[in-house]
């Protein structure tokens, strides 16, 4: 074994054989998978009832309105806001609804209320007036309610991409959002353990180990040693992490809400029923249900998902070499992690710029921004893998090709660069270092 594989087996093994890394190996997935069943268990909970006082200024006309599943409306004749807001505190009623004279000339309804209600509520009172406020106008212009159903019709759009050779491809806003997943992982990672390369090397400095070590080995092979150890502590947390929380949350649906989940099943099917009944078999087609996983057109049937995960592995470790090597020479140049900011925002900018082009990719995949920002090495590890999982054309292959051949030069540029810093910086103490520092040891040659 050389000595570059020497200082990767010394890397791997310190940091893996730490508590702390055990600790977070076990306890990430836990925590998510104690989220996910916290985030389930308060969703199945039955919601807490309200009583609701309709105050209807407008002449009763609201009288009619439907109670919901949870919250019971109660109409007191005569009874005026003001009076009603003054015994409210004491009242049985946890909610009032004030309908004011002139809703119909969009005045809007007021609700009163002692513990706000939840947003699912909220909305189905909305509904709930939105419909008799509906009526009351198409009887201002002598129009039935069952002529107006038939005539109002709701349309959303489908997206489908017409490419250059001729094919049709389906658009969906969900693979932007999967897209964005993966790239906010790499985001993630490459700040995680990128910043564990700079504060390793802070603490080798600082504990005057390195003199020892640069004794037998020379400083390039030090700084790509522990650059590519760390990753791969990285790769087998990752890894660790995906297999624990996958264990875990199949684990928990199973065990506590296996219940819940047949109930919810059973309902889908009840509702997927009644649909059928009142919609044009075309429509039911266009409908995906989003709990059949065996459905082709589910999300997740139309990722292509180990094409996903190999780029997610490609342009985590190449984004993470490029940016580590930029964190060793930080860490090189600096006595402790105070002295780091003022080199750490040039590094960083360009990840938070990409991470907020991420954003609008979701909205305008087609942009010159996405386009530009899934080339340059500095941003394509984040941005080219939500393009990817948006979906690019046979002739925009290329692009990707290119950006990953870039992103390869772009680590070699990066490497040979703070390999000038690392070799200077790292046995140099007690001096504040600038840039016009950085760029002698730079320009310095042997």
């Amino acid at each position: 074994m050389g000595k570059i594989g020497l200082i990767i087996q010394r890397e791997y093994l310190t940091r893996v054989k730490k508590k702390s890394f055990l600790l977070m190996t076990i306890l990430g997935p836990l925590l998510l998978a104690g989220v996910v069943a916290l985030v389930a268990y308060l969703g199945f909970q039955d919601d807490k009832e309200y009583d609701i006082l309709v105050v209807d200024d407008s002449g009763g006309a609201f009288k009619s309105m439907e109670n919901g599943e949870n919250f019971t409306f109660h109409y007191i004749d005569g009874l005026g806001i003001e009076e009603a807001k003054d015994s409210f505190k004491d009242s049985e009623y946890s909610v009032i609804l004030h309908l004011p004279d002139g809703i119909l000339a969009q005045k809007r309804p007021i609700l009163y209320f002692k513990e706000q209600p939840s947003m699912s509520v909220e909305k189905s009172i909305e509904a709930r007036i939105e419909n008799l406020v509906e009526r009351e106008k198409l009887k201002l212009y002598d129009i039935s309610y069952a002529d107006y159903k038939r005539i109002k019709t709701e349309f959303s759009l489908t997206m489908i991409k017409f490419t250059e050779s001729g094919e049709e491809e389906t658009v969906t806003r969900e693979k932007a959002l999967v897209g964005f997943f993966f790239g906010l992982a790499v985001y993630l990672f490459i700040f995680l353990y990128g910043v564990q390369v700079m504060r390793g090397v802070i603490e080798e400095k600082n504990n005057r180990i390195v003199e020892v070590i640069i004794s037998s080995v020379k400083p390039f092979q030090l700084m790509m040693g522990k650059i590519v150890g760390i990753a791969l502590v990285g790769l087998t947390q990752f890894v660790l992490w995906i297999v624990l929380s996958f264990t875990f949350i199949t684990v928990t649906q199973q065990v506590l809400f296996q219940d819940k989940m047949e109930s919810l099943a059973q309902q889908q099917v009840q509702k997927s029923t009644e649909l059928s009944k009142q919609t044009a078999p075309k429509q039911i087609q266009a409908d995906v249900d989003f709990s059949d996983l065996t459905n082709p057109n589910h999300i997740v049937n139309r990722i292509n998902w180990p094409l996903m995960l190999s780029l997610f592995l490609f342009y985590f470790i190449g984004g993470y070499l490029l940016y580590s090597a930029l964190f060793a020479a930080i860490g090189s140049a600096v006595d402790n992690d105070t002295d780091t900011q003022q080199f750490m925002l040039p590094v960083t900018a360009p990840l938070i710029v990409a991470y907020f082009i991420a954003f609008t990719l979701m909205e305008n995949p087609e942009s010159d921004a996405a386009f530009w920002a899934s080339l340059i090495p500095f941003t394509s590890p984040i941005i080219m893998i939500e393009r990817v999982a948006i979906g690019l054309s046979p002739n925009e292959y290329w692009e990707l090709g290119l950006s990953m051949v870039l992103l390869v030069l772009g680590f070699i540029f990066t490497t040979w660069l703070a390999g000038k810093i690392y070799r200077t910086g790292v046995l140099m103490y007690g001096k504040k270092v600038n840039y016009k520092e950085l760029w002698k040891w730079i320009r310095y040659h042997d």
